[in-house]
């Protein structure tokens, strides 16, 4: 089972993400999240990373611009892109940036499914999140869940992750009702908004792998394979 902590701003955070054996960290580069952080801060945080934790960048429909700005200071390992970016869109970052990439779909009906089909044909990752509630001022973070049914069983033509309202007591469920080899949180592990709190964070990737283990995943499944 592997755990992204995402939305972290500061030390103490990344610090509970590395010890607890989280393989993702995500930085949010999106102003109106309250895990926003600026790049000269991230590339300070990124540059303690241990090798073999994978280091993602989350945008929301960034321009080149955006893009080369923070890449140019971060030392990113990927990028996820949690807008409203078409697939074409898509392949274009991925093409331009020479990084893997992990696009964000939010779902919260059957008739949201035909979009994963969609980027599974460009996309290096897939991260199936919750669709925002109406009115709500960013596509993630909202610490909503979807109806994990709707996925349960299905086939995949990527690696995919799973997220949306997720916390250290609901994780197992939806692990067990969706098969999910990799889980994302960010809101669940807080204990203000953007604010990570360690305790939560090692319970929340102790109940992710604790589903993983008693269903016999496989190591080469817990890396995403």
């Amino acid at each position: 089972m592997r755990v992204k902590i995402c939305g972290l701003t500061g030390e103490d955070g990344l610090a509970a993400a590395i010890t607890a054996g989280a393989a993702y960290v995500g930085f949010v580069f999106f102003p109106p999240s309250p895990r926003n952080i600026a790049p000269d801060r991230a590339a300070a945080l990124a540059v303690t990373v241990p090798p073999g934790i994978a280091k993602v960048g989350l945008f929301v429909d960034p321009d080149d611009a955006t893009l080369a700005a923070v890449l140019a200071r971060v030392p990113l390992d990927m990028i996820q892109l949690h807008g409203a970016e078409a697939p074409d869109r898509v392949g274009e970052i991925r093409r331009m940036t020479g990084l893997p990439v992990m696009k964000a779909v939010g779902i919260a009906e059957p008739g949201d499914l035909a979009r994963l089909s969609e980027h599974e044909a460009v996309a290096d990752q897939i991260l199936v999140d919750a669709r925002p509630p109406r009115g709500a001022t960013r596509p993630g973070g909202n610490a909503v869940a979807f109806d994990w049914r709707l996925i349960a069983g299905r086939r995949w033509a990527r690696p995919w992750m799973l997220a949306g309202g997720l916390t250290p007591d609901n994780v197992a469920e939806a692990v067990r009702l969706t098969g999910a080899r990799q889980v994302d949180v960010s809101s669940g592990v807080e204990s203000a908004p953007g604010i990570k709190d360690k305790e939560r964070i090692r319970a929340f990737v102790a109940a992710a792998r604790s589903v993983g283990e008693g269903n016999g995943i496989r190591q080469e499944d817990r890396d995403g394979s």
